[in-house]
Parts: structure tokens; C-alpha cells; sequence
């Protein structure tokens, strides 16, 4: 889970006068429920789409293991629709979803409650049930088109007449010399504030009739710390970027060096609902097709805030400030979002946009391109680990956690959309399609399971 909201968990837990047993982030299955017998209830959360398999494998393995406690389930990735479908069968037990952190105590005060426990259970198994009846219905009344169909539906421009923007450098540069102050102005507030479960947009958030008060605390005192971090020099940005020829191949994207030899295939997933109106799209559909005997470009990039957010984190933790540990975390993410989108703006200038809001930079394991292992090659493309401190787990999340990573796409008409769910013809195409471009180095279902239709 993330460690923000683990921590606010955690903190919220402690205040009503819970024990909470912090076994860390990135849990295996085994080292959580080696320490299951001595716990009330076992809690997973999930920041990013591998957790919710990782999810049910853990309530199954309960299962397996004839344990009883409830099982307590949150995270950005999670929904009760979610729960209700894919982890509670797996589950004899109690499988509960809690929205967000602040009503985690309460779920917990209803379950361990013996007077509230029998009706609070009885209720939530009802309304998961009638959760899994109403997704039955809604998969069964889904029309996919087949992925030949959702080709033929495919975003096109004339490549002929296309204006294609060259680059002003091809391969990789590393990015050391950006500081907090470069970033600090490019900060977006409103993911802050909801971090820690206030509502609202920033600034409008400030002057909230409800969480006002509390929203302009919490800003004062962040703004206190990042002045700390800034003239103390606490974190140190640092990233790399580059600029790569490139094709598409029908859903494919194919790199290519400097002397024209293929250095990395990057796989798109297309859109295969049936619209009324409207192309398919896949990523792929925004780089000129190697038919069109036109080279394009593809851009990538990788940044983070800096490998000293944990250390201080840790050091608040030490000394018992668990608020400003938090701040320090939620402000590091903050900042990565601010560098991404500081590197984006110079993007724009280096490649000939100026001030205009042409390109867009998907990540992997976003709506665009849901496939978290593309990463892998975005890493290796850009020698992410050999020139930055930023690393990637087996689970495909950065480290440090205040990290962000991307592909820019340069076409004047290229626009961020969601893939949706697929079909199972699409998915066989794209293991066969990863395959030929990687191997078998990387295991697929958890990527594509949750997309399935």
C-alpha cells in the first residue's frame, strides 16, 4: 500500500486506542498472515492494480488456512463493488471494504462490537451480494467489439500532410541541477488536501464551510516544511529524459537507435467498447505508422523528488512526530507530480511547441496504457537505475515513492483516454505480442486479469 495512507491509518488507529502491528509496504503473502494469530484483524491496502489480485490471493490462502478474523480492505485501487466481487468469495470470513482512512475506526468499532457485529455482517453480506448480482448483469449487457473491429475503428491522420515536430536531441539526459525551488510554484494542492481526506479543490478548499479550518492548518504547516526543505536543501531532485525515432506497428511501438537498429518494442492496448461515436484508440495511433515511410518520435521519462524523503520520515518517526513524517511524504509526492510536470514544459519548448498544451505524457498503469510492466522497458530505454536513485519493485511500483514516470507523445490531436475493459481475443494477441518483444520475463495476469471483461 502506499505509505501515506498506511501511515494515516495507522495514526487514526492509535487514536482510538487500537494496536496496530505496521509490517511495512510491499507485504508478502506469507509474512502477513505468519503474523495473522496474534491479530483481531488483518488489513491490505493497494496503491496501484496488481494489489487487488494480490488481495484475493491473500483472502484465498486465508481461506486455505482455516483462519477467521475479518479481513479489512482500502487503498486507491479498491472499491466495494471491487471487494464484494473478486475478494470476498475467496472468503468465508468477513471481508469488509473501508472507504478511506477516516472511517476505518468505525468499521472496526462495528465488527469487534459483539452488540453491533451480528447485524453490521449480516447487512454487508446483503449488500455484497446484491453488489456481485448487479456486476453479473453489467458484464453480461457489455458489448466489446472483437480487437479486429477495434482496429478498423482506430484513430487516423494523413501522415502524408502530418506536421512532425523533430526532437532537438535523440537518447537520454540525466536532470540533477532542478531544485525544490523550480518546483515549488508547479505544485498542484488539490491531491494534498486528499491525501489526508479533506475534500475540495485547492484554493476553494482554503474557505470550505466544513473542513476550511483544517484545510488551512494543514497548508500552514506544509508550507512551513517545504520552506524548511527548500532552504536546507533536504531533497534533491533528480531524473532523466530522452527522445527516441520511432513507429508505430500496428499496436505496437517500435524504438529505434541511432543507427537505425530496433532498441525497444513498447506495447498499446486499444479501446474495444462499442461506441456510438468516436475512434478506438490506442496510444500507438498517435506515432506515425512505419507504412507511412515517415520517422516520428517517441519521448520517455523518469523523475523523483529525491531518495532523502524516507531517511527524514523515518527520523520524524523516531522521535514520535508522525504528522510531520506524513507531511514530509505527502509533500514529496507533490513535488514529483510538480517535476513531472515542470520537465513537461520544457519538453513542450525543446521540441518546438513553445507555450502551447500540445503532447501528453501517459504513464504505464495509468487509463492509456494500464499495463504496469511497460515500465520495465521505459527503465530500460532510459538507463533509469543506472542514472538516478529511482528503483523499480518486482510489483512494478518506483521507489522512492515520490517518483513519476512516462512516455511523451508529440501529435497534435493526442489526448488521454481510458482503455476500458478488453476482451480475452485482445489479451491472447498481447501475450503473444509480449512475448515476441520480451520474453517470458514478466507474468502477465495480474496486468490484464483485472482488465478482462
Amino acid at each position: 500500500m502506499h505509505d501515506i495512507g498506511k501511515n494515516i491509518v495507522s495514526v487514526v488507529l492509535a487514536c482510538n486506542n487500537y494496536e496496530v502491528i505496521d509490517l511495512g509496504v510491499m507485504v508478502p503473502c506469507e509474512k502477513i498472515l505468519a503474523a495473522a494469530p496474534g491479530a483481531d484483524v488483518i488489513g491490505l491496502s493497494g496503491l496501484i492494480t496488481p494489489s487487488l489480485d494480490e488481495m484475493a490471493r491473500v483472502a484465498a490462502e486465508m481461506e486455505r488456512r482455516g483462519l477467521t478474523q475479518p479481513l479489512l480492505v482500502g487503498g486507491a485501487t479498491t472499491s466495494g463493488a471491487h471487494t464484494a466481487v473478486k475478494i470476498a468469495p475467496a472468503y468465508s470470513g468477513v471481508v469488509c471494504h473501508a472507504v478511506d482512512a477516516s472511517r476505518v475506526a468505525g468499521v472496526l468499532g462495528s465488527l469487534l462490537n459483539r452488540e453491533t457485529r451480528t447485524r453490521f455482517v449480516s447487512e454487508l453480506r446483503e449488500k455484497q451480494r446484491r453488489a456481485r448480482e448487479s456486476h453479473e448483469r453489467q458484464r453480461r449487457g457489455q458489448t466489446l467489439l472483437t480487437i479486429s473491429e477495434a482496429r478498423a475503428r482506430a484513430f487516423r491522420t494523413d501522415w502524408a500532410a502530418a506536421e512532425i515536430a523533430a526532437p532537438p536531441f535523440t537518447g537520454a539526459r540525466v536532470l540533477r541541477e532542478v531544485t525544490v525551488s523550480d518546483l515549488a510554484p508547479l505544485i498542484d494542492w488539490s491531491p494534498f488536501f486528499h491525501a489526508w481526506e479533506l475534500r475540495g479543490r485547492y484554493p476553494q478548499i482554503l474557505t470550505d464551510a466544513t473542513v476550511g479550518e483544517q484545510a488551512r492548518e494543514l497548508f500552514a504547516d506544509a508550507r512551513e516544511l517545504l520552506g524548511k526543505i527548500t532552504r536546507e536543501n533536504l531533497l534533491k531532485p533528480e531524473g532523466v529524459y530522452g527522445f527516441f525515432p520511432a513507429n508505430s506497428d500496428g499496436d505496437d511501438l517500435r524504438l529505434f537507435g541511432a543507427d537505425g537498429e530496433l532498441i525497444h518494442t513498447a506495447l498499446t492496448l486499444r479501446q474495444q467498447m462499442d461506441k456510438a461515436e468516436g475512434a478506438n484508440y490506442a496510444l500507438a495511433d498517435f506515432i506515425a505508422p512505419l507504412t507511412a515511410g515517415r520517422r516520428d518520435w517517441l519521448g520517455a521519462f523518469a523523475v523523483t523528488s529525491g531518495a532523502a524523503a524516507a531517511s527524514l520520515s523515518a527520523e520524524f518517526e523516531r522521535s514520535g512526530d508522525d504528522y510531520s513524517a506524513i507531511l514530509l511524504k505527502a509533500l514529496a509526492d507533490r513535488l514529483a507530480e510538480a517535476f513531472a510536470e515542470w520537465l513537461h514544459r520544457r519538453v513542450r519548448e525543446e521540441w518546438g511547441f513553445g507555450g502551447t498544451e500540445r503532447s501528453i505524457r501517459p504513464a504505464p498503469g495509468y487509463p492509456a496504457c494500464p499495463d504496469h510492466s511497460e515500465k520495465v522497458g521505459l527503465f530500460r530505454l532510459l538507463e533509469v537505475e543506472r542514472q538516478t536513485c529511482i528503483r523499480l519493485t518486482e510489483n512494478m511500483a518506483m521507489t522512492p515513492a515520490g517518483s513519476v514516470s512516462g512516455w511523451y507523445f508529440a501529435h497534435p490531436q493526442a489526448g488521454y483516454f481510458g482503455v476500458g475493459r478488453v476482451g480475452q481475443d485482445q489479451c491472447e494477441d498481447y501475450r503473444r505480442r509480449k512475448q515476441a518483444a520480451d520474453g517470458d520475463s514478466v507474468d502477465l495476469d495480474k496486468w490484464l486479469n483485472p482488465l478482462m471483461v
